[in-house]
């Protein structure tokens, strides 16, 4: 039976962990392969890492970090940033990485996902869309980016995961730009959007600052994926760098009374 899966989202910036607010200032918090350590030790339900300099200047995938990440990973890994071919995809599975995201490129080429669909199994396919309120006086809405949210695209982000979805996405995942790093709680009510939309599990990023945060997004939407960076590296309100995941029975707890809402 699916659950909701508690997922912790590392971003990587010139071989560094870092957190970024709305996906700026990216604040050096530490090394990636020593918060592989620890989330392992506290059984993460799986692992998210993103690679924003790849994503940015389109370079290709660090595939001796994602072999690091790989042989240091208990837990399954999703692995996001440069992937622009079948091959490349190919070569991450093989690493022992479960999953591979992909962003910009399938934006720009729905019929990537397909390939590395028929490459790796639609299961190991995740595509991320970068979404946020469209900005100007009159601008109502929200629009899609890409390239670590540097550019806008005309495509409206609802239809765009659902082409996804169709052209071979295994699992989507929504990142919202505008929450990002302020943890102050998720978009729900654009997220419900998404959820009813989409027949694939669809997981949330951006915005989490509390457990609280994530019961919230889990009540409402049931079995989702509930990722966050912020809230798994960053203690108390003035934000000391402490890895950390809520214990197994807190995270059975959580999602338990989450659904029991959500009945």
């Amino acid at each position: 039976m699916l659950r909701p899966r508690i997922i912790p989202c590392l971003l990587v910036h010139q071989g560094g962990l870092v957190k970024t607010q709305r996906f700026k200032d990216p604040k050096y918090v530490g090394d990636p392969i020593n918060a592989v350590k620890i989330f392992n030790e506290k059984e993460a339900d799986e692992l998210m890492v993103l690679d924003i300099d790849a994503a940015v200047k389109g370079a290709a995938p660090d595939f001796n970090m994602i072999a690091k990440l790989a042989a240091e990973c208990r837990m399954p890994l999703c692995y996001g940033g440069g992937v622009t071919s079948a091959e490349q995809a190919s070569r991450i599975i093989d690493m022992g990485v479960e999953k591979v995201a992909v962003s910009s490129a399938a934006i720009r080429n729905p019929t990537l996902l397909t390939e590395i669909a028929a490459a790796v199994g639609r299961q190991s396919v995740v595509a991320v869309l970068d979404v946020r309120q469209k900005k100007g006086f009159f601008a109502k809405g929200y629009e899609l980016c890409i390239h670590n949210a540097t550019q806008a695209v005309k495509s409206d982000p609802l239809d765009m995961a659902k082409q996804l979805q169709d052209a071979g996405a295994g699992e989507i995942v929504i990142n919202f730009v505008d929450q990002d790093g302020l943890m102050q709680g998720y978009d729900l009510e654009y997220a419900a959007e998404f959820k009813s939309r989409l027949r694939v599990p669809v997981t949330f990023l951006g915005g989490a600052g509390s457990l609280d945060h994530l019961h919230q997004l889990i009540s409402k939407l049931g079995v989702v994926g509930a990722a966050a960076g912020s809230l798994f590296v960053f203690k108390g309100k003035y934000r000391a760098v402490l890895i950390n995941y809520p214990s197994p029975e807190q995270k059975i707890q959580l999602c338990r009374d989450a659904l029991n809402m959500k009945g």
